[in-house]
């Protein structure tokens, strides 16, 4: 089983959809709480849905369930939080949830995770696919 991640920001539509392209990716899954924001530019829910189909034949979903919530994203982005302190809250917010139970293993494999981040190394992208990695063990993770 293969999971991708990305993220949009400082990258062009082109790249992109590029990247997502030559990967073979067969569906986005958007860990977003908010994909409807003037400042996500191309990757606006209804845009990104409509580009992903008809650039390169890609399904979207919104899963908002891997997400943080709106107090842990303020605390680490508003309050300038540390990154240890999110990291900790959003692994025991995804073992509270139990996602490795609620995803079905089909909606991850071959998908994409997408987050705003540049990098994965300080999103919880990323950490979503850690998660899932320790608890289904067979999972192979590729940033793109």
């Amino acid at each position: 089983m293969k999971v991708y991640t990305i993220g949009f920001t400082k990258t062009s539509a082109e790249s992109f959809f590029t990247r997502l392209q030559k990967a073979d990716v067969k569906k986005v899954v958007d860990v977003r709480l908010h994909n409807v924001s003037q400042l996500a530019g191309f990757a606006k829910k209804n845009d990104l849905r409509y580009f992903l189909r008809a650039l390169c034949g890609i399904e979207y979903a919104h899963r908002p369930e891997l997400a943080p919530t709106k107090e842990m994203l303020d605390a680490y982005k508003k309050q300038r939080g540390q990154w240890a302190d999110y990291e900790e809250s959003f692994l025991e917010l995804m073992a509270t949830r139990q996602i490795e139970q609620i995803i079905p293993r089909v909606a991850i494999d071959g998908a994409c995770l997408l987050c705003s981040e540049d990098k994965p190394h300080h999103c919880h992208r990323r950490l979503v696919a850690e998660y899932l990695q320790d608890k289904w063990s067979d999972l192979e993770i590729v940033h793109l």
